[in-house]
């Protein structure tokens, strides 16, 4: 008996911030769940078709939102709608149309998903020359648009709240092809909440206040809150468990720096089993990304948003603010002052959790996958087009011209 090949999704994502991959990641879980006849690819585009440029650029990446943040912040505002600038940045950024046409060759997806700008806009240019007509979907990962991910031939858009979808018509994408989901988060957050037995795993006091701090380990929240003169501020004891993600050297500083403290400090690496953490805290601080933001939300968490980046993040700050799901901190001090009014205000906790409960998309994830799915049934891709020769010689031209260009960086 011949076994008849699985049909192939292809997940495009990026390391640029943690959010598109773990979009990516969501997106996976819940096709290979709905659809077990399809195999999902995830792919990180950026590592894969630049393999000697992409440490580098990812490296400058980091350091400037960490380091020059007003500078990305300026950055963002001048290519956010689209201009000469951002259609320039753009093209540089876009440039891999050959090593993604062998990707496709060697996948051969019946759809593509973009969870990250870039690669949208160069299957977007394959489309436009003829090379391929693989559907398009683009999963908007933020509370906000940008020019960065609007692409002439991206088949359908989906987004994570009602304003990003009313942003996309204004910009002239018809609202069928608009689609609001929520953003995707991991399929665990659906999963039952084991709190009292979590609590005991972990060895944390049920009697006491928990507060998860997330973003220590890009450097992103700091020494200003990250040290015992602070915390101790607050005017009672609690419990606070600091993620520091990839960053050991962080996670053995603070175990020396925060072992005097009076609260009780549970500190962790990278871990898979945030969900855990989410589900035993009572407030959690953390960056506004538009994928942690809507795992909290999912748990129905507490948000204090510390010092958002100039961009999407103050965007999302923005959104989550308005719904009245999160408070705003511009300092360790304000952070303190935020923790200590949310949690003595039993009434301030409940509204914000029934704020979360009203926005809560939790099942985003498989919404996204039942707009796929009718774009796989619709048409059968081809990835090389019968072209005249004018336009084959074109086409070779501009593949060898942006080879030639990666070769010398």
């Amino acid at each position: 008996m011949v076994m008849k090949k699985k049909e192939k999704i292809l997940i495009l994502s990026g390391s640029f911030g943690q959010g598109h991959q773990q979009v990516a990641t969501a997106i996976k879980e819940a096709a290979e769940l709905r659809l077990p006849n399809f195999e999902s690819i995830v792919v990180d585009f950026m590592a894969w078709a630049h393999p000697n440029v992409y440490p580098i650029s990812h490296y400058v990446y980091m350091k400037s939102i960490q380091k020059l943040p007003q500078l990305y912040g300026y950055l963002y505002k001048k290519t956010h709608d689209r201009n000469a600038f951002s259609l320039g940045l753009n093209n540089i950024m876009s440039a891999g149309m050959g090593k993604m046409l062998k990707l496709l060759q060697q996948i051969r997806p019946t759809v593509v998903v973009s969870t990250f700008p870039f690669a949208a806009g160069i299957l977007s240019k394959l489309k436009e020359y003829g090379l391929t007509n693989v559907p398009l979907v683009t999963v908007i990962t933020d509370h906000s648009t940008h020019s960065y991910w609007i692409h002439p031939f991206t088949d359908h858009y989906i987004v994570g709240s009602n304003g990003v979808r009313q942003e996309l018509i204004q910009l002239g994408i018809t609202g069928e092809q608009i689609t609001c989901t929520g953003i995707p988060i991991r399929t665990k957050f659906l999963q039952p909440m084991k709190k009292e037995a979590w609590v005991r795993k972990h060895g944390l006091n049920p009697e006491l206040p928990t507060i998860l701090i997330m973003g220590g380990g890009d450097g992103l929240i700091g020494e200003e809150l990250l040290n015992a003169d602070t915390l101790d501020t607050l005017p009672f004891k609690a419990q606070f468990i600091i993620l520091c993600g990839r960053n050991e050297k962080l996670r053995k500083q603070l175990e020396e720096g925060l072992h005097s403290s009076k609260h009780h400090i549970l500190l962790f690496g990278y871990i898979e089993h945030v969900q855990e953490l989410m589900a035993i805290s009572d407030l959690i601080v953390t960056k506004p990304g538009g994928v942690t933001t809507s795992e909290a939300i999912a748990m129905e968490l507490p948000m204090i948003l510390y010092k958002p980046l100039p961009g999407q993040e103050q965007e999302n700050a923005l959104f989550l603010t308005k719904a009245g799901v999160a408070v705003k901190a511009k300092s360790g001090s304000e952070i303190i002052a935020s923790i200590s009014t949310v949690l003595k205000n039993p009434a301030v906790v409940l509204s914000m959790r029934d704020n979360a409960r009203n926005i809560n998309r939790k099942e985003a994830a498989f919404d996204a996958v039942d707009i796929i799915t009718e774009y796989m049934m619709n048409q059968r891709p081809f990835y090389e087009a019968e072209l005249s020769p004018m336009t084959k010689w074109r086409t070779n031209r501009l593949l060898k011209r942006e080879g030639a260009f990666y070769s010398h960086i």
